[in-house]
């Protein structure tokens, strides 16, 4: 997003009558882009009174997160192409709308039968929207500032708006208190604040002529969306159902079809050429796995302080609030790591730290006990905060012949769709591990076998954050067992999140094997600034600047 033309005309414009405001066209950036991260987390702790107001089902309400973070992990590659080509405020803009809209439309969801539909179509165009969005602000980020402040800038635009990700849970928690909608509606005064923001910056539309590729685009999102299908319909299809394995293995094989597809061509919608480098293709890997746990965890952790715990959305909240705590210290380590020795030891402490925190958490999820656990939840955090701004920012400065809108969009593409494959994959073991779970109960109180599997199933997809009120208020026999069998139920359920957060634990150890394939060696201000120097499709080190020389403390 970065070659001579663009930055010529930035600077021209930097220097003119006419030039854009810095400062404020930052501001604009992060007020628009601050409403992704929020979302990623925010819905999360709502699940539990969305699923009990509109008679979701878990599965659905999964569906529900997910739709977001796959469109914007399918699309995400495509809308930086999109913003290179039509402009990037112009597409900023585009897609702040899309989304601000899409956000009113999921909070007037109606009751009745197309509630979980409408929900996860709007959802999905909500990703939509934040894959339009993030990478042209990051564009105009890069192309307003002059290479001398754009490290700096750039430090501020990631640092800051990705740990507004901890917002989310916090005024999920406040917002569902008056009404879940209102976790939607907050996106409004935001978006407005952005738009004004940007005109007020007098932002550059900025843009080069480029092919787009519209067969890599449609080959990553059916590939991407028919692999999760798989995933997450697994609890409902089955592990044994031919259709489950026909989107899985096809949906892999179209992802296959479309590196290799991309490798072909000289202006790719991917430049899947970057990963030749070994500590990129370390870095991407670290972050895959560890995504796998970081986005999915504020949905299972929060449903399982409501459920399990009684908690209310606000203390469910300050449930996360630990995670987030080891999470927001461990990120200040890790970014001097990364400047005295390379990414290399942050990765393998962060993975294992993770690994170990998710562990302990998990074996603690039975003791019932909120006090019990922060002290694993803040581990966990530590461990993912401490790996997350080194992998990140390591990848960016390896990635010698991109720009630094190009790389960050592979990078978020991988984070995105690993979060995205983390729900799918968690939320089936989770049902399955509930209705097995509370079949056992169920019969060991005396209801029929037939009987049990129904009612456990209804019970496993049906978790709300006051779960005596799903419970049958009949007087037969079945809905008497059901009433007295409540805390039972409730253990069953904490320890169907045990697989859930053991598989967390398991995901990180992948990472921190992942880790030791990263070559060790540190990247020199001197090696950063020729790499960024290089601007896409410039392999001889005449394009501008388009990542910062130094690596970018806390950046996530």
């Amino acid at each position: 997003m970065g070659n001579d033309r663009s930055h010529a005309v930035s600077s021209t414009r930097a220097s003119g009558p006419g030039a854009p405001r810095q400062t404020l066209a930052l501001a604009a950036m992060l007020f628009a882009v601050s409403m992704t991260f929020i979302d990623q987390t925010i819905v999360s702790i709502a699940a539990p009174s969305i699923i009990d107001e509109l008679g979701l089902t878990s599965s659905g309400m999964q569906w529900v997160v997910n739709a977001y973070l796959l469109t914007l992990a399918a699309f995400f590659a495509l809308g930086g192409r999109l913003a290179d080509i039509l402009g990037h405020r112009r597409v900023m803009v585009a897609g702040t709308l899309t989304f601000v809209v899409s956000s009113v439309l999921c909070g007037c969801v109606p009751d009745g039968d197309f509630a979980q539909l409408w929900l996860i179509v709007f959802r999905a165009t909500q990703g939509l929207g934040a894959a339009l969005m993030f990478p042209a602000a990051l564009a105009v980020v890069v192309n307003v500032f002059p290479v001398e402040k754009r490290g700096r800038a750039l430090a501020l635009f990631f640092g800051l708006s990705g740990a507004l990700t901890a917002i989310g849970p916090l005024l999920g928690g406040w917002l569902t208190g008056w009404t879940w909608r209102a976790i939607f509606w907050v996106n409004v005064p935001v978006a407005v604040i952005a738009l004004v923001l940007t005109f007020l910056a007098r932002v550059p539309n900025t843009r080069r002529p480029e092919k787009l590729d519209v067969p890599g685009a449609v080959l990553v999102a059916a590939g991407m969306g028919l692999s999760v299908l798989g995933l997450q319909q697994a609890s409902a299809w089955g592990w044994s159902s031919v259709l489950t394995w026909v989107c899985i293995i096809g949906g892999l094989v179209v992802l296959a079809l479309f590196c290799r597809y991309e490798l072909t061509l000289d202006q790719p919608l991917v430049k899947l050429r970057v990963f030749r480098d070994k500590a990129f293709a370390a870095d991407n890997l670290v972050l895959f796995f560890a995504m796998l746990a970081f986005v999915p965890v504020f949905f299972f952790a929060s449903v399982y302080a409501q459920v399990s715990l009684s908690a209310s959305p606000n203390q469910a909240a300050l449930f996360l609030l630990y995670f987030f705590i080891g999470f927001a210290i461990a990120s200040q380590w890790g970014g001097r790591i990364l400047d005295r020795r390379g990414a290399k030891p942050a990765l393998k402490l962060g993975t294992a730290l993770g690994a170990v925190g998710f562990a302990l958490w998990a074996n603690k999820l039975t003791d019932l006990s909120m006090h019990d656990q922060w002290p694993y939840a803040a581990l966990a955090g530590a461990g993912i905060g401490l790996l997350l701004a080194p992998a990140s920012t390591d990848a960016v400065n390896r990635a010698i012949g991109a720009s630094y809108g190009e790389v960050t969009g592979i990078t978020q593409t991988v984070r995105n769709y690993a979060a995205a494959v983390g729900m799918a994959v968690f939320g089936t073991v989770l049902t399955h591990v509930t209705t097995d779970r509370v079949v056992e109960t169920l019969q060991g109180k005396g209801v029929p076998a037939g009987a049990a599997q129904d009612a456990a199933r209804s019970v496993s997809e049906a978790v709300t954050g006051h779960a005596d009120g799903a419970t049958p208020s009949g007087t037969g026999p079945l809905a008497t067992t059901m009433r007295d069998s409540m805390d039972a139920i409730r253990m069953d359920f904490a320890q169907a999140n045990q697989w859930v957060f053991y598989g967390m634990a398991i995901a990180l150890a992948v990472a921190y094997v992942c880790a030791h394939f990263h070559p060790g060696t540190k990247v020199t201000g001197d090696a950063a600034a020729a790499g960024a120097a290089v601007g896409p499709g410039d392999t001889t080190g005449r394009g501008t600047a388009s990542r910062p020389a130094s690596p970018c403390r806390g950046t996530t």
